[in-house]
């Protein structure tokens, strides 16, 4: 699948890069792709397995014909499963071997080429300290990501700091409630209290993460929550615009909409 021999990353920093990228890849495929992964992952074919690239782009193909192969192989026949149980449960089970297949990648790299001492690769040992485990460990997972686990984390991370500091922010509506939007505008030009509120609301929502690509909340970007799983997301990453969600009442992610194919 991928050309190894003439992509080798030898140090943490480049093996953290491909990490990420293939997770960015993977996870677009389970959230925003959905879709089309969905497709394209027909029972009737024959062992199929989800790859992620460093280019962060995803694709659904057989495992490598060679024996043993340059990388080591995600799970075999994805698609087997697709129509034999809710959409939810099967892509929660592919997220957790795209988790374990992302690590068995690093792990290989780290292995073949050797790092420094210092930077050894230690994913099982407990032992703290190793530079390359605490950059993939400070990510969520796939899985956390596709279930919404890493926002439930999130909110009770923030919810624990914030029983130590003042209950101002508890008196401003809730993002996403009723009465208000399920989306932020980029403003042009603010007031002193608009900068005020625009404050508090980083502070609020600095550590929420995109449902789709597994980054963080940022004041100037469009963001939209689902109505079905109360997901945020980037704007970008599901394909909305601040003027298309003016006229759209209940906003559904790509992952719900699809949701109407599973089966009981």
């Amino acid at each position: 699948m991928d050309a190894a021999a003439a992509y080798n990353p030898r140090t943490v920093e480049e093996v953290f890069r491909d990490f990420k990228g293939r997770r960015a890849g993977m996870i677009k495929a389970l959230t925003s792709d959905v879709e089309e992964f969905y497709q394209q992952c027909d029972p009737e074919k024959e062992n199929l397995c989800l790859y992620g690239f460093p280019s962060e782009q995803w694709e659904v193909n057989l495992p490598a014909e060679e024996v043993p192969p340059e990388l080591p192989e995600p799970a075999l026949g994805i698609n087997f499963a697709r129509d034999g149980m809710q959409e939810k449960d099967w892509l929660s089970l592919v997220a957790v071997h795209s988790d374990a297949w992302l690590l068995s990648v690093a792990f290989y790299f780290g292995a073949r080429f050797g790092f420094d001492k210092a930077d050894s690769l230690v994913l099982v040992a407990p032992l703290s300290g190793k530079r390359l485990f605490n950059m993939i460990n400070d990510l969520p997972t796939i899985f956390e990501i596709v279930t919404g686990t890493a926002k439930k984390q999130q909110v009770k991370e923030k919810s624990s700091v914030s029983n130590h500091s003042s209950n101002k922010s508890k008196s401003n509506p809730k993002r996403g409630s009723e009465s208000q939007p399920k989306y932020t505008k980029v403003m042009q030009a603010k007031d002193e209290d608009e900068e005020g509120l625009e404050e508090e609301d980083d502070e609020e929502h600095g550590d929420t993460l995109c449902g789709a690509c597994g980054e963080n909340y940022a004041a100037d970007e469009f963001w939209i929550c689902c109505d079905a799983c109360e997901k945020w997301f980037h704007g970008k990453c599901v394909k909305m615009t601040p003027a298309r969600a003016e006229h759209i009442k209940h906003y559904k992610c790509p992952s719900c909409s699809s949701n109407k194919r599973a089966r009981p």
